[in-house]
């Protein structure tokens, strides 16, 4: 029972490997691209839920409260930066296959590996 109770982490693992093996097996750079982002979402998940405490509040000072529990904000504050970054990163690809799409004239990798052989 305990396992299922950490479901997070399963959901974490799950779209992990469901991001890699779309970024490994997949030939469509689109395809790559959503891969990627599922991959990076995974990530964001962890980050997030390993900065949940139980019970704890907003890091704001009150007067007259004995021993607060607070939560950390610094992983809502990372991950809203790496949000940011994947967002740039995800516009930059889909415009570098725009232009691999007017050089190559496809988008699946192993034609643009055999248009490159010639």
């Amino acid at each position: 029972m305990h396992l299922l109770g950490l479901y997070h982490y399963w959901v974490f693992a799950v779209l992990l490997m469901i991001g890699f093996y779309a970024v490994i097996a997949k030939p469509n750079l689109i395809k790559k691209l959503i891969g990627l982002s599922l991959f990076q979402s995974a990530v964001f998940l962890l980050y997030i839920t390993m900065g949940k405490v139980e019970g704890g509040t907003a890091p704001i000072l009150q007067a007259g409260a004995e021993n607060p529990l607070y939560s950390n904000p610094l992983p809502q504050v990372l991950i809203l930066t790496a949000i940011v970054v994947g967002i740039s990163t995800m516009a930059l690809g889909l415009g570098i296959v725009v232009r691999i799409k007017e050089e190559y004239g496809s988008i699946e990798e192993h034609d643009i590996q055999e248009i490159d052989r010639q």
